[in-house]
């Protein structure tokens, strides 16, 4: 039997507890929070999207850095198997749009609960109000952890699991990474993932809180195509945000930000421009002694009307039959072309993850142990493993954690 401490009480370090002690070992979580789960209870809208019950091929394909990383993590406790575990916890799961899987209750709360009690089962102690400060090592072996107050528990074998840089609110510090790094491990540049975008454009003030639909997104950087995708998307104060843009900010690398970006919005993705046009007609057909600025409320939300008139550079005050076919023509790239300039990302408090961090470079794929350290083990968001929206982060937490547990004999 060994002495194990996991450092963090997130997703990855409860299930990296549950295994270690399953394995027969004496296992106690250091947790700096006055609870467990802290960033769990608002994942997904406090709904908790714990992970995707797509194929193998689904999650792989979903993860946006070191895949190849994941391939005995994901293989040995897979989507299936931790729906099943959650299930054998008492926590009935449910299956929605996208296959994203939710606790039939809608409450993640429900969702830490189930995790206390596999802690409970397996005889996990939980220290809260506890902050570990530094790894104990010697000769290239962990000894144990320094907490904040200078105390030092000793022990065989740690497991960092204290999360990223995302969400500062729910505790994260980056301690992680600075323990990571003065034990000799390389670190990748951290950077917000899964985030809003800022726009130059002032417009979106206007159309802020208003949520779209069925539109499609494309960003180029030049001529090049970084991203395109379907789906629903949100205006804010700043910028636009919603589901096709975070997996935007997750898919393009963070560098690229800077450089001047454009973000073309595709307001009727199932119309051909030659479709748009017609349809664009059948509506001005009917409104012929209409004012333009009155002729759109079937095409558009009323919110957005305004706005799209004065992009379009139609007067709005011009009779409907007045409008010349090239300003008809304007009209149909608009739509389907809505330009906007991106800025760069919303920050920290914002981003739903932590893009880089501890180099799986320095890491077993096989055991999530340490090359550097004897009887020292990463998991979770503190390593350099990020995927987009869906329910694939929380599906790299529970596998990295439960192989990290595992492999402690």
């Amino acid at each position: 039997m060994k002495k194990v401490f996991v450092i963090g009480g997130g997703a990855a370090g409860m299930m990296a507890a549950c295994q270690a002690a399953a394995g027969g070992n004496e296992v106690t979580i250091l947790e700096q929070n006055e609870k467990l789960g802290k960033k769990l209870f608002i994942t997904g809208k406090g709904r908790c999207n714990l992970t995707n019950a797509g194929e193998m091929d689904d999650l792989f394909a979903n993860v946006m850095s070191n895949r190849k990383f994941l391939y005995s993590a994901f293989y040995g406790f897979d989507n299936q198997q931790v729906i099943s575990f959650f299930e054998e916890q008492g926590l009935s799961t449910k299956v929605e749009r996208g296959n994203r899987v939710f606790p039939r209750s809608d409450h993640s709360s429900d969702v830490i609960a189930a995790m206390k009690r596999a802690l409970d089962r397996a005889g996990v102690r939980v220290r809260l109000h506890t902050r570990a400060e530094k790894l104990l090592t010697e000769e290239n072996h962990v000894t144990g952890v320094q907490l904040s107050d200078g105390r030092c528990l000793l022990s065989d074998a740690v497991i960092v699991a204290t999360g990223g840089l995302s969400y500062p609110s729910t505790g994260a510090t980056g301690d992680g990474y600075r323990m990571a790094e003065s034990s000799g491990h390389r670190l990748v540049e951290c950077t917000p993932s899964l985030v809003p975008f800022e726009t130059e454009e002032t417009w979106v003030k206007e159309l802020q809180g208003l949520s779209l639909r069925n539109v499609s997104v494309l960003v180029l950087h030049g001529k090049k195509k970084l991203y395109e995708d379907f789906g629903e998307m949100l205006f804010t104060h700043f910028g636009v945000s919603g589901p096709l843009i975070l997996s935007a900010s997750g898919s393009i690398k963070p560098k690229l930000f800077s450089e001047g970006l454009k973000l073309f919005i595709d307001l009727k993705p199932a119309l051909f421009e030659e479709q748009l046009d017609q349809r664009i007609l059948r509506d001005f057909d009917g409104m012929k002694n209409k004012q333009f600025q009155n002729a759109l409320v079937h095409l558009l939300p009323a919110k957005m009307i305004p706005v799209v008139i004065r992009l379009s550079g139609i007067r709005p005050e011009k009779r409907v039959n007045e409008i010349s076919r090239e300003e008809r023509q304007s009209l149909v790239n608009l739509l389907k072309n809505l330009p906007l300039t991106i800025k760069g990302l919303r920050g920290w408090n914002e981003a739903i993850i932590t893009k880089g961090g501890v180099s799986v470079k320095d890491v077993n794929p096989s055991t999530m142990e340490s090359k550097l350290v004897q009887g020292l083990y990463f998991c979770g968001e503190v390593l350099d493993l990020d995927a987009l929206t869906g329910g694939y982060n929380l599906q790299i937490a529970w596998s990295t954690g439960y192989l990290a547990g595992s492999s402690i004999l």
